[in-house]
């Protein structure tokens, strides 16, 4: 586990704020499935950092997911992640790159878009 800080924190850590307002209450409503997104510092698979993002229950959690199987794991790059979160990178053009790597449900993974993030003012 490293313990350098990764950029995605930061992004998780808005997130859990996004899913109480009004906006993150939709998502939850129209999403209602649960992610785990693994980030690494430098190469996928090393050193990974899970998030749970739960759009069924509204909650951001660092960790495994201890409910189950999530219906859809994601992987990224630190990097790669900030990117395709802020809408820098299409997460279909991530994927067809390597830059992401998903397992479970492919219908649930399509729904994973950038609108599920808060628009950060600056990073």
């Amino acid at each position: 586990m490293a313990n350098s800080e990764l950029k995605s924190d930061n992004l998780f850590e808005m997130m859990k704020g996004h899913l109480k307002t009004d906006a993150g209450k939709e998502l939850i409503k129209k999403i209602g499935l649960v992610y785990q997104i693994n980030i690494a510092p430098k190469k996928i698979g090393f050193n990974e950092v899970s998030y749970i993002v739960d759009l069924k229950k509204g909650e951001v959690t660092k960790g495994q997911y201890e409910g189950g199987k999530p219906d859809a794991t994601f992987s990224f790059k630190d990097d790669d992640f900030i990117k395709v979160a802020t809408g820098k990178m299409n997460p279909q053009i991530a994927f067809m790159r390597g830059a992401m790597k998903i397992k479970g449900s492919l219908s649930a993974a399509q729904k994973f878009t950038p609108d599920i993030f808060p628009k950060p003012a600056k990073m």
